[in-house]
């Protein structure tokens, strides 16, 4: 499941703090595990304390506590680079250094989108990777050179996750969710310029007002009972579940967390920790 990383922490009118969506970066929830991608063209020399910064942010939303323990489970993470260069590096390690000297590495092996081709990348079912690998277009879109190169690849990703979604490789969500990141990293470069209706217009037009989350907002509303939001209610109450039973947390604050983030009743929260508890 693909949605928009929510990775920017900003300070309202009140004081009260609010995550507010950042269009390049992406967060992706594959059963219990998440995965922060960022994209980025050079190495700028920060990436590594953005990383940091926007995967504790990330955590955040998931941590578990009880009075006096928290339990913060940080995402797997990958830099994407859309360019390379002599210094671009081929891992982001960040190193935790905690007043007790302990120090933990939290690294990961960075993408380099020049060393795979657009057939490389369906073959290994890559699909995050389709948006950015678009991204690389990025002069040529803007100029207006070689658009007709842009608008190849564009077609051939969109005919294969077609092909795909009709063999039943992609969900309705991932399909909608992929054509939709396209479409932003269009929109994003071409800022209304005059191929951005030619190029959104491949992908279907503008899907990302239709993206998966607002057809199960819309679902719910309908009282229609989507697969998905039942799946990823599963995941995230399995999650809670595990994490607070490996801390040692009493079952009766797991039942109260659940009720609490995830809007369960009494009964449902039960049935859950019935289901995935030890």
């Amino acid at each position: 499941m693909l949605s928009e990383g929510y990775l920017t922490e900003n300070e309202t009118a009140d004081g009260s703090k609010e995550i507010e969506a950042q269009i390049s970066d992406f967060l992706m929830k594959i059963e219990d595990e998440l995965y922060l991608l960022e994209c980025q063209s050079y190495d700028d020399g920060s990436m590594a304390v953005r990383i940091a910064e926007y995967a504790f942010i990330t955590a955040k939303q998931f941590a578990l506590w009880d009075i006096g323990h928290a339990t913060i489970r940080m995402p797997r993470f990958a830099v994407i680079y859309i360019k390379r260069t002599d210094k671009t590096p081929k891992t982001t390690q960040i190193t935790f250094i905690f007043p007790d000297d302990q120090k933990i590495n939290y690294e990961s092996d960075n993408v380099i989108l020049e060393e795979f081709t657009r057939e490389s990348i369906v073959g290994k079912r890559l699909f995050p990777y389709i948006p950015f690998y678009i991204a690389r277009y990025e002069r040529e879109i803007v100029s207006g050179s070689n658009i007709d190169d842009v608008m190849k690849d564009l077609t051939y990703f969109r005919d294969v996750m077609v092909g795909l979604h009709q063999k039943k490789e992609l969900a309705d969500d991932e399909l909608i969710d992929l054509m939709g990141f396209v479409n932003t990293i269009i929109m994003h470069i071409t800022d209304g310029n005059e191929y951005e209706e030619r190029l959104v217009n491949i992908m279907g037009g503008t899907v990302i007002e239709t993206a998966s989350e607002k057809l199960i907002d819309w679902g719910r509303s309908q009282g229609i009972s989507l697969g998905i939001s039942q799946g990823m209610l599963q995941g995230q109450a399995k999650m809670i579940i595990e994490l607070n039973q490996e801390a040692g947390i009493d079952d009766a604050v797991i039942l109260k967390q659940m009720k609490e983030k995830l809007s369960l009743s009494e009964k449902e929260a039960a049935a859950f920790l019935k289901q995935y508890g030890k």
